[in-house]
């Protein structure tokens, strides 16, 4: 219970203003950022210098372009598509 709630009140916290500066990632870099995930994911595992999320960033901009770059143009709603899977069904869906 109080780790539920200490998670709860983490996911509550705020950048501090000094650390989106005017050079920080927003939306473009999120999309980027999201659509090469799954590389910079296995890189990350060997590299301690490469991340997955750009820190500090704009916010919820970023996470938006973040969100995008990962289910749109990472595939994300390709392979749920109905058409993938009545294709792997035979048509029958």
């Amino acid at each position: 219970m109080a780790f539920g709630l200490a998670l709860g009140l983490a996911a509550c916290a705020r950048a501090v203003p000094a650390a989106t500066a005017p050079g920080a990632p927003g939306f473009v870099a999120g999309v980027w950022h999201g659509f090469i995930f799954p590389f910079a994911w296995i890189v990350s595992l060997f590299d301690a210098d490469v991340a997955i999320y750009a820190v500090p960033n704009r916010g919820g901009w970023y996470d938006f372009g973040y969100f995008v770059g990962i289910t749109v143009l990472g595939g994300g709603s390709w392979f749920g598509s109905r058409s993938r899977r009545s294709a792997r069904h035979g048509g029958q869906d």
